[in-house]
């Protein structure tokens, strides 16, 4: 398996493995991803080279963002808030890799870029409801920070998330 920058010309299989990863969720009672959200930022993160994909065999395992900013990040309190970190978005894994340790090895590709190009911390939020996930960010060495950023979708739907760090 190996991680490269996502390319255009993946975009129509990653939006297809995530309506997948969206239906699992929803019949595991996570609502959290949408046909908006990740879907409609696949695009420009392609274009700003932040999307990775894991392949195997020709096939998209994951992916996930690397970006240098998040909207929540002055919502928590970090170890070191003015620490040099990278925030990893939309990770997600094919439903067909579910339970091989994909996830595990996506965090740990993830860790990898991040010291390749000298940041402190690798970071991310996760809404509190999302056990699977706070539980392999725990497994993997990520440490939940206190404070919780509220992210306002609309007027009946706000995400409370955590924010989860791993010094590099």
């Amino acid at each position: 398996m190996e991680v490269r920058l996502a390319i255009i010309e993946d975009l129509p299989q990653i939006k297809g493995m995530y309506k997948e990863i969206i239906k699992n969720m929803n019949s595991n009672n996570i609502y959290i991803w949408d046909e908006i959200y990740p879907c409609e930022f696949f695009e420009d993160d392609i274009k700003n080279n932040q999307l990775y994909v894991l392949i195997d065999n020709y096939e998209i395992v994951s992916a996930f963002a690397l970006s240098y900013s998040n909207a929540g990040s002055d919502s928590v309190n970090w170890k070191d808030n003015y620490a040099k970190a990278l925030y990893i978005d939309r990770l997600g894994v094919n439903v067909n890799y579910l339970r091989k340790g994909i996830g595990s090895i996506v965090l740990n590709k993830a860790i990898e870029l991040s010291r390749e190009i000298n940041v402190e911390y690798l970071r991310l939020f996760v809404v509190d409801e999302n056990d699977p996930a706070i539980n392999l960010y725990k497994k993997v060495g990520f440490k939940k920070v206190d404070g919780i950023y509220d992210e306002v979708i609309d007027d009946d739907l706000v995400l409370h998330q955590f924010g989860f760090e791993i010094k590099i």
